[in-house]
């Protein structure tokens, strides 16, 4: 069972968030950049005789640029829909596993299970963000409801290898791709320093007139405010640290027999549940 078996509301969710993402960070970049361009037209002379310095109008747009991304971030707060769409979308993506597999707390002994699946993704729902666009059906998929009729045996197995599997390997790659570009971003800020320093230098000794380390200076701190946005080296730890608790948790699922089963998904569940819900929690965002 993949994703794409998944209730219409987690696609909903889903499709919020990363939305949310998108408009979150491409603000942002557009914000940084801007800010970088306005330290280069305030830096730069125009000698030319032009009635216009075409060096501080590119300061005058920059800055412009730049305030009107700062009033979009702060008046349509993207960051909300991503982050609370994530949440949404994990939260259904977990009380749906259970449910496919006869997890708690919808075990094979369960009344009316597919009753009970609605109202804990009601509830969910009832908690979200009230802006997020969730209106599909919530209802357990016929996939789901199909996994869960197997035999224990062929449920245990498909849990292992769709969710807990591909959740680990997932985390793995992302923690070996964060900790890669915050190794980049560190490097490259650390080198923008030092040519600043120097650049520095040689306007302190009077080599040149131009305030080149002005705009390094820009550069640098634009590019230390987008490494902070993005936190690759705070969700580096989190991945990997989520990716060894499952290996733990995955040695507890293949050693379950049917009577420990659905405690033991709900373990696993709750190891994954944990590091969602740490992540939007790291990130609070203004009302």
């Amino acid at each position: 069972m993949t994703d794409a078996d998944l209730p219409g509301l987690f696609h909903d969710a889903e499709r919020a968030s990363r939305r949310g993402q998108r408009m979150a960070l491409g603000w942002s970049k557009v914000r940084l950049v801007s800010a970088v361009a306005a330290a280069v037209g305030g830096a730069l002379e125009w000698k030319g005789a032009t009635a216009v310095h075409p060096w501080g109008l590119l300061a005058l747009v920059a800055f412009s640029v730049a305030l009107v991304m700062e009033i979009l971030l702060w008046t349509q707060q993207p960051e909300r829909d991503w982050y609370a769409g994530r949440a949404v979308a994990e939260s259904i993506k977990t009380l749906a596993r259970r449910y496919a597999v006869a997890g708690a707390p919808f075990s094979t002994d369960v009344a009316r299970p597919r009753a009970l699946f609605g109202e804990r993704v009601a509830e969910v729902v009832a908690q979200s963000e009230q802006r997020l666009p969730l209106d599909s059906d919530p209802s357990a998929t016929a996939a789901m409801t199909a996994l869960r009729e197997r035999p224990f045996e062929q449920r245990r197995t498909t849990y292992l290898q769709d969710r807990l599997q591909v959740q680990k390997a997932w985390y793995t790659e992302k923690a070996r791709a964060d900790r890669r570009r915050a190794m980049q971003w560190r490097v490259a800020l650390v080198v923008g320093e030092v040519l600043a320093i120097v650049l520095a230098g040689g306007r302190a000794f009077t080599v040149w007139d131009l305030d080149y380390s002005g705009i390094l200076a820009a550069a640098v701190a634009s590019g230390a405010a987008w490494l902070a946005t993005r936190r690759h080296s705070s969700l580096a730890t989190g991945y990997s640290l989520a990716a060894r608790e499952l290996v733990l948790v995955q040695a507890k699922l293949q050693d379950a027999d049917e009577a420990s089963w659905a405690e033991a998904v709900a373990e696993a569940e709750e190891s994954i549940s944990r590091e969602h819900q740490l992540w939007p929690a790291s990130r609070p965002v203004e009302e």
